[in-house]
């Protein structure tokens, strides 16, 4: 892998629009409900912008994956699993049914390492999202690519007993869920719906639940907990989580006043996990 060339990519900028309209709400709430946190009436709700000005290219310019090729906007990585490793995210100000929303966002960090399963490449991409009142949400977001997995290489973990929580939610984590929130982000990220390639081609035991799909629910149940505070939330993937199986979202305060919140599939184990100070 030339690091070199891939951190040539540092810098880069790109900006794109998009209206938040009311058809657009009342999808994000259909879709999300009742796991939402409460917010006033005319105001988005919480974490709405992952579906705001997605990447829009023609099937000409795809990859095998369903992403938009490499090379341009992202750097050209030679690994085939694309994952959502985490970030950081503020929320600034609220965004507001008929806002205009210009995502702002730049490439601000190109890394290796040599994982125990082989490669990483991590990329992190800086967004902002801004209104014509300002600034709204900062963002970092850290994408991780990865050799495919090999046939009988990564043996299940052992289930893991859950963790006690202040709040708990249960959500279905069926194919409907991640096709509604593949048509409303415009994700063709194929680990999302195509079963043949995803456990065929990147070596999944199922489809795929978006990573954007935990933080979501992380921050609202976060929200949710603190009565509507204002997030300001670390948190990071630690395991893929597949559709199939109800899985839960919880979420405790911290003996210094910050919130944990964290996914968990069945078997109890951890997939998701973020704090918001």
């Amino acid at each position: 892998m030339d690091i070199d060339h891939l951190k040539s990519w540092i810098g880069r900028s790109e900006e794109a629009s998009d209206l938040i309209t009311p058809r657009l709400v009342a999808s994000y709430e259909a879709t999300f409900s009742p796991h939402l946190a409460p917010y006033p009436q005319g105001e988005a709700p919480l974490a709405l912008h992952w579906c705001l000005a997605p990447p829009i290219s023609p099937m000409a310019a795809l990859g095998d994956d369903g992403h938009a090729a490499k090379g341009k906007f992202l750097p050209p990585v030679a690994l085939p699993r694309r994952m959502w490793a985490g970030g950081r995210i503020e929320t600034l100000a609220p965004l507001r049914t008929g806002d205009e929303v210009t995502r702002r966002s730049t490439i601000g960090d190109v890394t290796y390492k040599a994982g125990r399963a082989g490669p990483l490449c991590f990329v992190a991409v800086n967004h902002a999202f801004v209104t014509a009142r300002g600034v709204a949400l900062r963002e970092r977001h850290d994408i991780v690519y990865r050799e495919a997995a090999k046939p009988g290489a990564e043996p299940a973990p052992a289930p893991a007993e859950p963790r006690p929580a202040d709040l708990t939610w249960t959500v279905e984590a069926n194919p409907v869920l991640l096709f509604r929130y593949s048509a409303l982000t415009f994700n063709g990220h194929r680990i999302h719906y195509d079963q043949p390639y995803v456990t065929g081609v990147e070596g999944y035991a199922g489809l795929v639940v978006h990573g954007p799909i935990q933080a979501t629910l992380i921050m609202n149940i976060i929200a949710t907990l603190s009565g509507g505070e204002p997030i300001r939330l670390d948190y990071r993937g630690l395991a893929p989580l597949i559709a199939g199986e109800a899985f839960q979202v919880k979420a405790k305060r911290l003996p210094d006043g910050a919130i944990a919140a964290w996914t968990e599939g069945a078997d109890g184990r951890v997939r998701m996990e973020g704090v918001s100070r």
